[in-house]
């Protein structure tokens, strides 16, 4: 509930964010804001080398006891990622004519590649840190971090934008970065670890150690990512700028309320089942309470965006974004399905197996940026949502048959009715967008979407124990469970 809240505050900060630079960039801006991003994201991944996410599995899997050992592992990553941050800053900064040329097809936005460099080097350096107050499961100053995180990139990318317009969007993520290093300093400094001399041959071991397992995470984010960047080079390449802001706009939007649910839960989630990785029924028992809560949270959220997909397009953006509507309905329908495979996917991370996950990554990124090339130079951008939808319906089966070899993985009772009622219902409110008229569609999605919503709120206020409810709402949702 902590994550959540300050997922939700963050929701906020970005629909502010989203309106903002929507009204002060329009598509075009918003195309290259994406593309920027892109830019930042796989370089980020490439110079951190994944020991974030390696650093996360490394203090996690150790006692909370072994207080030395987290001080030696926690003194590695903030001295590599630093090393790291500065090196990938060095290369992106090198190659920045070259990139600026693959990305915009020109060299106009080469000096604005240049100023990303900045942002790289703040982000690997950050990495390092919110690594450690991940995996000693710091969760208010987890909290914290996302708070203030989004309170900076509107009190200062929006000003920033305001005042420089397009030149100003490379500096407002720099801005942004440096803003995210400075709270996972201070948050970080402020876990009591003793402080420890390293010799040079333990500081390469520990080192050593990250990066074996980190280049894993590397190869599968740099896959990710660059999957992403592929397909809004894709989208712009056929359709132009324009284009490529629409599909930003609906992949935000669309993930913008699963993101959240995700989020709030990935955060602890990863941690605690690294924990009993050895355990396989306990394993198993965690991810079907992680799958349960998603879909109960998450279900009724996308329902009601994939229904409402036009008003909300015009009040998070504008109605110069109207054209992403159909996109964003493909990706809140590819939504449903990660919401259900994604937390089947932890199993592969905690149990270590790296060739695995390294495959199915490959694969994904293949099934994603092979089905956006096909798709869109026959429907448009639309066709890059389909990419998403397509994906994981691939994504699904596969992670769900992976994860019964390595735990027997099966879905519990409670999680195979909620799953053989949310997709249909997800797919019935989607086709009748396609096949009735907008005014009974949109009753008809309304209607499922409070129907969902009321039978997720009783779930999921008969699965809390009484006193973790807030005091204002008990009476409501104690009447819920007797409903």
């Amino acid at each position: 509930m902590l994550i959540g809240g300050s997922s939700a505050i963050n929701v906020i900060f970005s629909i502010v964010r989203n309106k903002a630079m929507a009204i002060l960039l329009g598509p075009e801006g918003i195309g290259v804001m994406a593309l920027y991003n892109s830019i930042v994201d796989i370089s980020q991944t490439v110079a951190g080398v994944g020991i974030s996410a390696s650093g996360v599995r490394q203090i996690a899997a150790v006692s909370s006891e072994e207080t030395g050992r987290i001080a030696e592992v926690a003194a590695v990553l903030r001295r590599v990622s630093i090393l790291l941050g500065v090196a990938g800053a060095a290369l992106l900064l090198m190659l920045s004519a070259p990139v600026a040329q693959l990305t915009f097809g020109n060299s106009q936005y080469t000096l604005g590649v240049m100023v990303l460099s900045l942002a790289v080097a703040f982000q690997v350096a950050a990495g390092g840190r919110v690594a450690l107050v991940q995996g000693m499961r710091n969760i208010s100053g987890l909290a914290w971090m996302s708070v203030l995180g989004g309170l900076f990139s509107v009190l200062i990318g929006v000003p920033i934008i305001y005042l420089l317009g397009e030149p100003g969007i490379a500096i407002s993520l720099v801005a942004a970065a440096i803003a995210s290093f400075a709270t996972s300093w201070w948050f970080s400094r402020k876990i009591e670890i003793p402080r420890v001399s390293l010799s040079t041959r333990r500081a390469l071991q520990e080192t050593s150690a990250l990066l074996r397992l980190g280049i894993i995470f590397m190869a599968s984010g740099f896959l990710t990512m660059g999957s992403a960047y592929a397909i809004r080079l894709i989208v712009s390449s056929e359709s132009g700028l324009h284009a490529a802001g629409l599909y930003q706009a609906a992949w935000s939007l669309g993930g913008l309320y699963a993101g959240f649910i995700l989020q709030a839960m990935g955060t602890d989630f990863y941690p605690r089942l690294t924990a009993v990785a050895q355990d396989n029924e306990e394993c198993n028992r965690l991810v079907n309470e992680q799958t349960e809560i998603s879909i109960l949270l998450a279900g009724p959220g996308l329902i009601a965006t994939l229904t409402l997909a036009p008003a909300i397009m015009a009040l998070f953006y504008s109605s110069a974004f109207q054209g992403a509507v159909d996109i964003l309905r493909w990706i809140c329908l590819g939504m449903m399905l990660r919401i259900v495979a994604w937390p089947i996917g932890f199993i592969v991370l905690a149990k270590g197996a790296k060739a695995i996950f390294f495959w199915s990554e490959v694969a994904a990124a293949i099934v994603h940026v092979g089905l956006a090339w096909l798709c869109v130079p026959a429907f448009g951008a639309a066709g890059a949502g389909f990419a998403f939808f397509g994906l994981y319906v691939w994504h699904s089966v596969l992670m769900y048959f992976v994860a019964r070899r390595f735990t027997e993985f099966r879905w519990s009772p409670a999680n195979r009715k909620l799953i053989a009622a949310y997709l249909p219902v997800s797919t019935l409110v989607f086709a009748a967008f396609q096949f009735l008229p907008l005014w009974q569609a949109t009753t008809l999605g309304l209607v499922v979407a409070i129907l969902v919503g009321l039978l997720s709120l009783r779930m999921v206020a008969s699965l809390l124990p009484q006193h973790t409810l807030p005091k204002a709402i008990r009476p409501l949702l104690e009447s819920m469970r007797s409903v």
